[in-house]
């Protein structure tokens, strides 16, 4: 995703993953609180990484902490929608991912929010950057797309 907002459609994104809203998400104007969206965000890449057998979130002795994050918001999300995360990887490192997510609303074609998150991934007990894991990496690849898409 480019550092300007833009709106691209669900084919822009390699994998999806379905997070149902919860009334608890909407807020006092009627629609999901902004700081949900990153919760989205988080629930989606590591739904995703757990059901690729990369992610154990008690046991894996590497872990991924994020260190950069940012949120354009196009139209609102409200309960009871369904949100469709799309996922997709801009850059691959040694020891880091650029996740983007794009958040559709219902069947939506763009984007009801489009956002990214950076993971360091780090040795759990000494919290120092550590290679990828072979698996995670496995599981990351077929995720990038060029970084100028």
């Amino acid at each position: 995703m480019a550092d300007t907002p833009a709106q691209q459609g669900r084919d822009a994104y390699r994998t999806f993953q379905i997070i149902p809203t919860r009334w608890m998400d909407n807020d006092v104007y009627g629609h999901v609180n902004n700081v949900v969206y990153y919760s989205y965000f988080d629930t989606a890449v590591n739904r995703y990484l757990i059901e690729q057998g990369a992610l154990d979130i008690e046991h894996s002795p590497v872990i991924g902490l994020v260190v950069a994050t940012a949120c354009d918001y196009f139209a609102p999300v409200c309960f009871p929608d369904r949100v469709d995360a799309g996922i997709r990887v801009t850059r691959l490192g040694r020891s880091s991912v650029r996740y983007e997510i794009g958040l559709f609303r219902n069947d939506d074609p763009t984007p009801a929010a489009a956002g990214h998150f950076i993971h360091v991934y780090v040795d759990r007990t000494s919290r120092r950057p550590v290679p990828l894991p072979d698996a995670l990496r496995a599981a990351l690849e077929p995720l990038v797309i060029p970084s100028d898409a």
